[in-house]
């Protein structure tokens, strides 16, 4: 299959055009290098550094058959504060992405949503049918553009899957000795920058809240390998079906709290994690994990990998690229 990959320069966009070149599938890749990098798109892709609103003069001269659709804004923070930026890319520029799929003839797109669209839910495990509260623009634009790719199965015939993923970490090492992972300029992620604490690279890293609800008062959250996520991407191409959106969360259906994540990283550094302790962030909920019941059963999917790879895939990726 032919393949477009928007934001395939990108941490998670890169690692998945990795496994669809992987497995024989063709790949065209779509970036704007605004968060990504050159460098970063597989050996092997075709590649264009565009915006994604800007696709339909050219979308026609590339064979594609489907799309795997990663471009957006993610920094939760920024876009409390900016939220035109989150409404201007992620809803209106995939809009214009679904039109140009539209006047192409291309009805299959597998979407990268995200967990942020159920705020701060009740529910645990959080289940598909969870009521949507999102607490940003940027989880109010990844629901957004959910609803806008419901509308489009209904009326257009589109066939879409929208994944929810929740804390995705690791990283890819090929067998050509190539490295995928987190290179991002505002990192705000738990594990690669309790790397950087654990090197000496990174300052201590703030612990927000240390007396909630649970077994040792930090907050739990479900992690993800980013290669396990690679493959259910891969694995949703080959459900999507013309007329239908279906939404499915990737998660490993359990949790981790923040101080076993800070433990994890210890074992494998074999180095201290300098750590600041501060207050409960506001909104912060105490537990976030996912059901991935709808994914085992509808994508054949269950995550394999464990938080201890996670941590040793990035830390390796953190030696070979610092």
């Amino acid at each position: 299959m032919r393949v477009l990959v928007t934001g395939g320069a990108g941490y998670i966009g890169s690692v998945v055009t990795a496994q669809l070149l992987s497995e024989g599938h063709q790949v065209v890749v779509v970036d704007d290098l605004s968060t990504g990098h050159a460098d970063a798109v597989p050996p092997g892709a075709e590649f264009h550094q565009l915006d994604v609103a800007a696709l339909d003069p050219v979308l026609g001269d590339w064979g594609v058959e489907a799309v795997i659709h990663f471009a957006a804004k993610s920094l939760v923070g920024e876009s409390v504060a900016e939220p035109a930026r989150y409404w201007r890319t992620n809803v209106v520029g995939t809009v214009a992405l679904l039109d140009s799929l539209r006047a192409h003839g291309i009805d299959r797109i597998v979407f990268s949503s995200s967990a942020a669209t159920y705020g701060q839910s009740k529910e645990q495990p959080i289940r598909e049918d969870a009521p949507t509260a999102p607490t940003s623009a940027y989880g109010s634009s990844k629901l957004a553009v959910d609803l806008a790719l419901a509308d489009y199965a209904r009326a257009y015939g589109l066939g879409a899957i929208s994944l929810r993923y929740f804390n995705v970490a690791g990283a890819l090492r090929t067998s050509e000795g190539r490295y995928y992972g987190e290179r991002h300029t505002t990192e705000t992620h738990l594990i690669p920058n309790a790397l950087r604490a654990a090197s000496g690279t990174g300052e201590a890293l703030p612990l927000f809240g240390t007396d909630y609800p649970t077994p040792d008062g930090t907050c739990v959250r479900d992690y993800i390998h980013v290669v396990d996520l690679a493959h259910a991407h891969v694995q949703s191409l080959g459900v999507a079906a013309p007329g239908i959106h279906q939404i499915v969360n990737l998660g490993s259906g359990s949790g981790n709290s923040v101080r076993e994540v800070l433990r994890t990283v210890r074992a494998v550094t074999g180095s201290d994690v300098p750590v600041a302790e501060a207050p409960r962030r506001p909104g912060d909920p105490p537990v976030l994990i996912a059901s991935n019941d709808r994914a085992a059963d509808l994508l054949g999917w269950r995550p394999t990998l464990s938080l201890r790879a996670m941590v040793e895939d990035a830390w390796e990726f953190h030696n070979a690229t610092n």
